[in-house]
């Protein structure tokens, strides 16, 4: 299991999120947070290089793992239209 942490960005787009979308979203990190070393992390490239992916319906949530400490940092919250811009 790891521990999930949030930059302010993250609570900022968190907190804007309807509560249905934010429920789910909430749910997914938590059981990737469960489950995360049964899991392949989808890596990103080029300006996000260093950045892993996690799907939630048409919503990214962008964030980064540092699996000495066990934590999982959620970088960004946003639709998948407009994360990548």
């Amino acid at each position: 299991m790891v521990q999930v942490e949030f930059t302010p960005q993250a609570l900022e787009d968190f907190a804007q999120l309807d509560s249905g979308i934010a429920n789910r979203i909430a749910a997914k990190i938590q059981w990737f947070s469960e489950h995360y070393d049964h899991i392949q992390p989808e890596t990103l490239t080029g300006r996000f290089a260093g950045l892993y992916k996690l799907r939630i319906g048409d919503w990214r949530v962008l964030y980064t793992i540092d699996l000495t400490e066990s934590i999982m940092t959620v970088h960004v919250i946003a639709h998948r239209s407009k994360v990548y811009k």
